[in-house]
Formats: C-alpha cells, sequence, structure tokens
C-alpha cells in the first residue's frame, strides 16, 4: 500500500525497544510516508535496547518542544519498559496522546507503551493489548484488555512485543492507506 504523502511521528524517549522502532519506521518509509523521529527526552541523541542489551544509538529529528501533533497524521509510540515508563511521565506526550486521540487520527502503541494512554487518561472504555505486565494497568485505568497480536479500536491501535510489530505496522499503513 502506497502512503505517500502522509506523515508520521515516531514519539520516543530513551531506551527504547529497537525492534518496535526500527520496524516500523523502515516499514513506513517504505510504504511512502515521511516519518520524523520526535524525542521526549532533553537529548536528540538516543539509546535503543533489545530487551535489556544496549542496542544501536539513533539520533531524533526533533525534540517534542519544537514539534506539534497537528502536523502529523499519525502517531506511534514504540515500547520498551524503561522508554514508556519515562514517557508517560512527560506532560507534552500526554498531550500530543490526548491530541491523536480527541482528533480521531491514528495512534499506534506496541509493548510497554499502552501505559502512555493509561497516564494520558485514554484507555476508558476502549480495548487494547499490551506487553502482558501492564494488563491489570489497563484494567485499572478502565480499558479491555484482550491478549490479541492486534487490537484496533477505532484510530488507536495496540500490540504485544516485539514479534508483533510486522502485523502492527501493516494496520497502521491500512488505516493510513
Amino acid at each position: 500500500m502506497d502512503i505517500a504523502g502522509k506523515s508520521v511521528a515516531i514519539l520516543v524517549h530513551n531506551y527504547f525497544e529497537q525492534a518496535e522502532f526500527e520496524g516500523p519506521l523502515q516499514r513506513l518509509h517504505d510504504a511512502g510516508a515521511e516519518v520524523r523521529v520526535v524525542s521526549a527526552s532533553d537529548e536528540r541523541e538516543l539509546q535503543g535496547l533489545n530487551h535489556v542489551e544496549k542496542g544501536d544509538k539513533f539520533t531524533a529529528d526533533l525534540l517534542l518542544d519544537d514539534a506539534k501533533p497537528e502536523d502529523y497524521d499519525a502517531l506511534v509510540l514504540p515500547g520498551g519498559a524503561i522508554n514508556a515508563d519515562a514517557l508517560r511521565m512527560v506532560d507534552g506526550v500526554r498531550e500530543w496522546v490526548r491530541h491523536f486521540i480527541d482528533e480521531q487520527k491514528p495512534l499506534a502503541a506496541i509493548c510497554h507503551a499502552p501505559w502512555v494512554l493509561v497516564s494520558a487518561g485514554c484507555t476508558d472504555g476502549r480495548k487494547l493489548t499490551s506487553f502482558f505486565t501492564i494488563q491489570d494497568d489497563i484494567r485499572n485505568a478502565g480499558g479491555e484488555w484482550v491478549d490479541e497480536e492486534v487490537v484496533t479500536d477505532g484510530k488507536l491501535i495496540t500490540s504485544r512485543k516485539p514479534d508483533d510489530v510486522p502485523a502492527f505496522t501493516d494496520a497502521l499503513i491500512k488505516m493510513l492507506a
């Protein structure tokens, strides 16, 4: 599918799950999207993780304070426990999430990233999935947690883990097409 002309932000902090970052980045780019990496940390230099081992270093295109959610057609939130836990504590990140939910623009969150949705108050009454260890957080925030490869609820797409990246990214590309 061709999604040329679509603009997608991948929003990360530091120590994100590398497979959940690189997979969507490459597939979205290959499908024709303009993809920008937005850093919610104080730096553009970022560290990926392969589970608990350090992965590659990456450079964000811009910092969160220099980016606007209205400039993007879709938002991707890669997982990784450290990344997601840091993201959920940034006011600007929660504002971005609420913007995409309120404007009914595609938002795709994988692994631990649905924690950000919990902290942004965007899970109540929604069906979603995540890494299994945060299912209680989702349920306690009013969400319906299910153990499925990909769950789509309106414009919200969620997946569980790195193995789900192909189906996760396919769901986003299909939604953008």
